[in-house]
């Protein structure tokens, strides 16, 4: 087991089930992450994501998540529609109560089945009684198309800042153990928080690392 401060302001390269099992219990303020969907996503240059046609890691990365975090504080997770029983099942059996649900409009379709697929969704979890926000924030936000250059499922910076703000205080260290191209990290150093990003992919590893890195606060 390692200091907390050890791990903050750092994209770690790893599995994070291991880095998180290195980390002190109750060391992190917020989670805000975006795992694999377990649908087996393709974009549609080709680019796939690691972990995303089996659940081994689903069960054990929530249970360091509810591990690692603060007492009545909050994770928000990104999620697949089609595996919601998985995901609810992993999340419930770590100890998270889900306490909100999340939808952000997209103003084009990503993908076309039965539907157009216009949206994204996440679900706010709870270990314990968190303080409610003052100002709560909407359920429903805009999402605003950032091309993916960086990684086949990118996340734009103002929807994470604005869960980050929500459900942080400044100076708090934010987790995301499925960092991807470090959208989440590089939106909680731009809103005055500390984070700790952790990718298991070399190739978004460097990127991440790169965005950091590349970046001031104003």
């Amino acid at each position: 087991m390692q200091p907390i401060d050890t791990f903050t302001n750092r994209v770690i390269h790893g599995d994070c089930i291991a880095v998180m099992g290195e980390m002190p219990a109750a060391s992190v303020d917020c989670i805000i992450t975006d795992p694999p969907y377990l649908v087996g996503y393709r974009s549609r240059d080709g680019r796939t994501i690691a972990g995303d046609r089996d659940s081994h890691w689903l069960k054990p990365s929530f249970l360091e998540c509810f591990r690692v975090l603060k007492p009545h504080s909050y994770c928000v997770s990104f999620y697949g529609w089609h595996q919601v029983h998985r995901f609810m099942y992993a999340w419930k059996d770590a100890g998270f109560t889900p306490v909100g649900h999340l939808v952000f409009i997209k103003e084009y379709a990503s993908n076309a089945g039965h539907t157009r697929y216009c949206h994204e969704n996440a679900y706010l979890l709870a270990k314990g009684r968190p303080h409610k926000p003052l100002r709560p924030l909407r359920d429903v936000l805009r999402w605003r198309y950032t091309g993916n250059t960086l990684h086949p499922t990118q996340k734009p910076l103002d929807p994470l800042a604005h869960l980050i703000c929500a459900f942080s205080k400044r100076g708090d260290i934010v987790l995301d153990p499925f960092a991807g191209s470090g959208s989440t990290a590089l939106a909680a150093f731009l809103v005055g928080r500390r984070y700790i990003a952790i990718e298991k992919e070399a190739r978004y590893h460097r990127i991440a690392e790169k965005r950091l890195a590349n970046t001031t606060r104003e």
